[in-house]
């Protein structure tokens, strides 16, 4: 579950993390408000608006055709409200957004850290997430943070360092003292980085998260070391610990079907291909994605109904499927271990009763328990549905339908 900027650095302060400060908000005024409140605290009358969206790339994004970026500096009230007023309620456009942008509903009015001492101030990189070659966590840093780090990976990956973290001894303090080491720093802000880091590493652990990153981690000119950015993301399969941070989850960042599917616990990822699928299984799942592809189609999504479906659960997977515009045929492919082959019948039966009109090709292949009750449920049942019992059948039958 991604996070939000400002809901991310609010979960860093309780384990002692120093974080931007900022106010999030909804409304032009609620950004005024927040920037009399920070210039107060701060001394300072520069403030940053910064466009709150599940996307990284927010400072060389644009929003709409206003030319604004995601990112920008104010230097009074006035260039705050203008900034407040493009950004919020438009829609932002990134690398990672992809063309169609995402819709900005809030934005963070955040202190200014560039203060006075530009020549001893510094950008760095680091990020904490799990590396599955080694089966370790690891931590990434570099001291070329900022707004190029994806050049920076690209072009001088030997500028990017690793320390791989062991999950029974956790991080230990001469790990914290290298990766400072290594980032040039001495005197306080060795140690405040040292500092830094473990506290972060136990924000990692604490929150079962599966990602945080901190670009830029900023080193102050009074040798304070700062998050003036986080990404963060939450493992899903542990928020029944959190219950707390369930309620960060901003369901108008995800994607409407797959909001849906969840609410029906299928395990839905939509896709940009042609022919739909419905499979039980993960691993099954990959494979009939391969096999779609080796017959000469375009996975339009993954969907797992899992081992418990039922007829109403394979009704609502089909719906979900049928919202695609893009799809030309729909492959299900179940194997009936736990789920019996024919409640997947009944429900793919169903779901073509009560969707009418269903104008493209619908493949079925049931293998395992109650396989020849389901078989006979489809072929009795009069509906244009396709049967078929080996693998093979099936990508021939898909074959034909995308040609």
């Amino acid at each position: 579950m991604n996070l939000h900027e400002y809901q991310a650095k609010e979960l860093l302060k309780k384990y002692n993390v120093p974080v931007q400060e900022g106010i999030a908000c909804s409304s032009v005024d609620e950004a005024l408000d927040a920037y009399t409140q920070i210039k107060e605290k701060s001394g300072s009358k520069f403030a940053v608006v910064k466009a709150q969206i599940h996307a990284g790339g927010r400072g060389k994004g644009v929003v709409n055709e206003t030319g604004i970026n995601g990112v920008k500096v104010g230097k009074s009230a006035e260039d705050i409200k203008e900034f407040a007023e493009k950004i919020l309620g438009g829609t932002l456009v990134t690398i990672q957004t992809g063309p169609a942008g995402k819709l900005v509903n809030k934005i963070l009015v955040a202190q200014d850290m560039y203060y006075d001492g530009a020549s001893e101030r510094k950008e760095f990189y680091l990020s904490i997430l799990l590396d599955r070659t080694n089966g370790q966590n690891v931590i990434m840093y570099s001291t070329e943070g900022g707004m190029n780090i994806e050049d920076v990976a690209h072009d001088t990956p030997e500028k990017i360092h690793k320390e791989l973290i062991h999950p029974a001894g956790g991080l230990l303090p001469f790990q914290a003292r290298k990766i400072a080491f290594n980032l040039g720093l001495s005197g306080d802000a060795f140690k405040n980085m040292v500092k830094f880091v473990t506290n972060l590493y136990n924000a990692f652990v604490g929150l079962d998260c599966s990602m945080v990153e901190i670009n830029p981690l900023f080193k102050a000119s009074d040798d304070k070391i700062i998050a003036v950015d986080c990404k963060m993301n939450l493992d899903e399969n542990a928020l029944y610990r959190h219950p707390d941070l369930l309620a960060m989850r901003d369901i108008s960042e995800e994607d409407p079907t797959e909001v849906e599917a969840g609410q029906f616990n299928l395990n839905f990822v939509k896709l940009d291909g042609n022919v739909g699928c419905m499979v039980n299984g993960a691993g099954l799942a990959m494979a009939t994605m391969d096999m779609i592809k080796l017959s000469g189609g375009e996975p339009a999504n993954f969907l797992d109904v899992g081992g418990t479906a039922n007829a109403q659960t394979v009704e609502a997977g089909f719906k979900i499927i049928m919202k695609d515009p893009n799809v030309k045929a729909i492959l299900i492919n179940i194997f009936g271990g736990i789920v019996r082959c024919d409640r997947v019948a009944s429900g793919v039966i169903e779901a073509y009763k009560n969707l009418g009109n269903i104008n493209i090709p619908i493949i079925v292949r049931l293998q395992g328990t109650n396989a020849t009750e389901a078989k006979r449920l489809i072929d009795e049942s009069g509906l244009k549905v396709q049967s078929a019992i080996q693998l093979s059948e099936a990508a021939d039958l898909v074959k034909q339908a995308v040609a």
